[in-house]
């Protein structure tokens, strides 16, 4: 099968990046002609390097001091039409990236191609051909997108094969809220390799958190938590890795908090570890209290490097995660005390915090890449029969999901450009 991924920007650092890396390596390792082609370069080199066996291309230059810089190139300076407004990468798409990204698709010797975001999904819908199976990935969730994006969506989307959300409950909200007649949507979560090193021998006192500071991953109710961990068991310490975009303003607030609640000899920001598996192992527990996870990937990483892990249970994935008081705990979302007494439990126990720990173990190899690749493998394969099976239906489909897909788009273009008229008379 040749399976082509269709990704923002291969070269810089994240979990699309990284879970499609591994899907596309493990499909690879098994056979398939696989491709990730990224519209953005801005390095030389893959940060997460490339995958074994898959080939890596992009579609604009953004290397600066390089001859073939494309930054200044005069259509990138002018908005894109087709990657949709809603999605919130759209500034940094132009006429120049509608163009390169229409060309690729329109050129592509493939039979599946792959979208890994919401207007790269859309570009897929409306440009590539239809002999193609379509596939768009959404790694956030639809109730996190904008109303404008998700009303795009619901039309858009008509012309795609299928939809994979990274959890259940994701899947439910787009068969409920998006109607989106013969387009397949399934559930399968991220892929996580096992780790390189040897699992956590829960004897290390750190409490470990690891995410992008931002304030959705609400560090600040963990940090005033473990101020009550500190007051109980003064030998334990938190240990916080991350770093990533506009994280100066929430790191400064951080380290204020701490200094605030007494804490400098008992809270670390780390900055950002990778990989993160031997810093997970350094410790005993892992705490993730975001105010909302499209799946919680750190929280299987833990998991797979022995931690037991306390989580909020916030929309989405820990739930789908974690069996709370088996191989981890799930408490009420922006709880402070609760995710306090939950870490104190373990820290106070140990057999009970080991005993988590291999069964967190045990319970992640469900998220190993050759378990959950085969879902992808099946799903793609039985899209394909599916598509040259079907013949003269699936083209009428497509024609009526189309022509429906367009009228939409066309209403709706006309809305917005009446509410944008509105908008700069009022400012006028």
């Amino acid at each position: 099968m040749r399976i082509s991924f269709l990704l923002h920007n291969a070269y810089g650092i994240g979990g699309t990046i990284r879970t499609t890396f591994t899907t596309a390596g493990t499909l690879a390792a098994a056979d398939h002609d696989v491709e990730i082609v990224s519209v953005f370069r801005h390095r030389d080199a893959p940060a997460l390097g490339a995958p074994a066996g898959v080939r890596i291309r992009h579609l604009v230059d953004l290397r600066r001091n390089t001859p073939g810089y494309e930054g200044d190139h005069p259509e990138h300076a002018r908005p894109a039409r087709v990657f949709p407004r809603g999605d919130g990468r759209h500034r940094q798409y132009s006429r120049l990236t509608d163009a390169r990204i229409g060309d690729h698709l329109r050129s592509l010797e493939a039979d599946v191609v792959v979208g890994t975001r919401p207007g790269l999904n859309v570009h897929i819908a409306l440009q590539a051909p239809r002999h193609l199976v379509r596939v768009g990935q959404e790694h956030l969730t639809l109730e996190g997108h904008s109303a404008r994006l998700r009303r795009e969506l619901a039309h858009r989307y008509r012309l795609l094969d299928a939809v994979t959300t990274v959890t259940e409950t994701d899947a439910r909200s787009y068969r409920g809220r998006l109607r989106l007649p013969g387009v397949r949507i399934e559930a399968v979560h991220n892929a996580v390799p096992a780790p390189a090193v040897a699992p956590s021998d829960s004897t290390g006192k750190y409490v470990v958190a690891a995410g992008r500071l931002t304030r959705v991953k609400r560090f600040d109710l963990l940090i005033r938590a473990f101020a009550q961990v500190a007051a109980v068991r003064a030998d334990w310490r938190l240990r916080i890795y991350g770093g990533g975009e506009a994280t100066g303003n929430e790191k400064a607030n951080l380290n204020a908090l701490v200094t605030e609640l007494g804490l400098s000899d008992s809270v670390f920001l780390m900055g950002p570890a990778s990989p993160m598996e031997p810093e997970w192992v350094k410790g005993s527990i892992a705490a993730v209290t975001s105010s909302r996870e499209p799946f919680g990937m750190t929280i299987v990483e833990a998991m797979r490097c022995g931690l037991p892990v306390v989580a909020t249970d916030c929309p989405h994935g820990p739930a789908e995660i974690i069996a709370d008081g088996v191989d981890g705990r799930l408490v009420p979302n922006g709880d402070v005390d609760a995710i306090a007494a939950a870490l104190i439990d373990l820290i106070q126990d140990d057999e009970g915090r080991r005993r988590m720990g291999r069964a967190a173990l045990d319970a992640s190899s469900r998220f190993d890449p050759s378990r959950i690749t085969a879902r992808h493998e099946k799903l793609f394969t039985e899209l394909l029969a599916g598509a040259r099976g079907s013949g003269s239906g699936r083209t009428l489909r497509d024609t009526l999901n189309r022509g429906g897909s367009v009228a939409l788009g066309g209403y709706y273009a006309v809305r917005d450009r009446a509410a944008d008229t509105v908008r700069r008379r009022r400012k006028g």
